[in-house]
């Protein structure tokens, strides 16, 4: 057995609700913009929406374009796939005023995954804490000062566009450990992605915790049981339960 005497965090839909914020922003600009009528109903829009999104945050994330560059590239996307002719060769300032105006409404609607203030709170004597991200470090840090959790973490965020390489590598969770101070086998990672937060931190020999909250936005739910290694909750509020019971080391796969 052995002691975890850190957590690290995923932070998009594990601490941040950003599948509500996103569907809330998406939906209220296809309003404004008078595209909501285009599709059959509100829920088709986000599917088409997230579809677009996941194929151009991958190339983000692969380093193939700028955060910039993928906002633009969503946009064009989205609105070709509406049947507008033109999209795809929109001008970057007006394919960044659209993303902008989605951005607004978005984060008119930011908020705290439930739990996540009580869990911080309740960890932060009792664990050293921080969290590594698939993104930038402003716009992380941006987003935890405004659900007022940011301070839970002080510099012990990572993030992959400054750190150089994106979950589920090894080297970005070791650095996580490496800001806490320890070593991988005395620290548990939390994350909505089974495959890229759950066996990724796994994978780098720590403490996997996969949060499964079985719904349907931004969150790696799989068919079949979770990996071997892999510890599953429902909801932040049964992390520390989890983390009291007794756990073995962590082994890295291969």
């Amino acid at each position: 057995m052995v002691a975890v005497r850190g957590v690290l965090f995923d932070i998009d839909d594990t601490l941040f609700d950003y599948s509500g914020s996103d569907e809330a922003g998406l939906l209220a600009h296809l309003a404004a913009e008078g595209l909501l009528d285009r599709f059959p109903e509100p829920a088709a829009a986000v599917r088409l929406w997230r579809e677009v999104t996941r194929a151009e945050y991958a190339r983000y994330t692969a380093g193939e374009i700028t955060f910039a560059e993928h906002r633009r590239a969503r946009v064009r996307r989205f609105l070709a796939r509406l049947g507008q002719p033109d999209a795809r060769s929109m001008p970057d300032g007006e394919a960044g005023a659209w993303f902008a105006g989605y951005t607004a409404r978005r984060d008119a609607a930011r908020r705290a995954m439930d739990g996540a203030s009580a869990v911080l709170a309740e960890f932060a004597p009792r664990y050293r804490l921080g969290a590594v991200s698939n993104s930038s470090l402003p716009h992380q840090r941006e987003k935890l000062e405004a659900i007022g959790l940011l301070g839970y973490f002080g510099q012990a965020l990572v993030c992959s566009v400054e750190h150089g390489e994106a979950k589920p590598a090894p080297g970005i969770f070791l650095a996580g450990c490496a800001l806490l101070g320890l070593e991988p086998h005395e620290v548990a990672y939390v994350g909505n992605d089974h495959e890229v937060d759950a066996v990724g931190a796994r994978d780098a020999g720590l403490h996997a915790y996969w949060l499964d909250r079985g719904d349907t936005g931004w969150g790696g739910s799989r068919e079949g049981a979770p990996a071997e290694g892999v510890r599953v909750i429902r909801s932040l509020t049964e992390l520390p339960a989890a983390l009291a019971a007794p756990v073995t080391p962590a082994a890295p796969a291969g």
